[in-house]
């Protein structure tokens, strides 16, 4: 299989489910056409370097997908036929791709997160005991803290 990447850039004054529909349209093209998308990333409002149809700003999203050659010609005609979209190109990253190796495994990097957050919990922990020790050996040693107070 190949692996496409396809950046295009949607109308800026589409409410959020026009816009949700836009990237949703096109995901499914690609899948209606036997491919395989890896990766849809949206990167937001941004603006542009000139304008496009009297546009200064669009939402980019950037599509990655692994298909045969002639995905990319049907996914053209679509694009194309869409006013709701302002430019896009598509790229030819690879010609021989595992689809095993783009795929994102989330398994791995959710467990990581998860022991992370119990790290930072533990280290949060020791931190709140050790000045517990703190206050507590302060208050044996005497009126040393009463007299700084005073003093203020």
């Amino acid at each position: 299989m190949r692996y496409y990447e396809t950046l295009y850039i949607i109308n800026p004054n589409l409410a959020e489910e026009d816009y949700r529909s836009v990237v949703a349209k096109f995901t499914d093209a690609v899948e209606k056409n036997k491919g395989v998308v890896t990766k849809v990333d949206e990167w937001g409002k941004k603006s542009l370097a000139y304008d496009i149809k009297k546009f200064d700003k669009g939402f980019y999203v950037l599509l990655q997908y692994c298909g045969e050659a002639g995905l990319t010609a049907e996914l053209k005609r679509e694009m194309s036929l869409d006013d709701r979209l302002l430019k896009y190109q598509t790229v030819k990253l690879s010609d021989n791709a595992d689809l095993e190796k783009l795929k994102p495994k989330p398994d791995p990097s959710e467990a990581e997160s998860v022991e992370t957050v119990q790290v930072e919990t533990v280290q949060v922990e020791t931190v709140e005991v050790e000045a517990a020790e703190e206050e507590a050996n302060s208050g044996e040693t005497g009126t040393e803290g009463e007299g700084e107070k005073d003093g203020l």
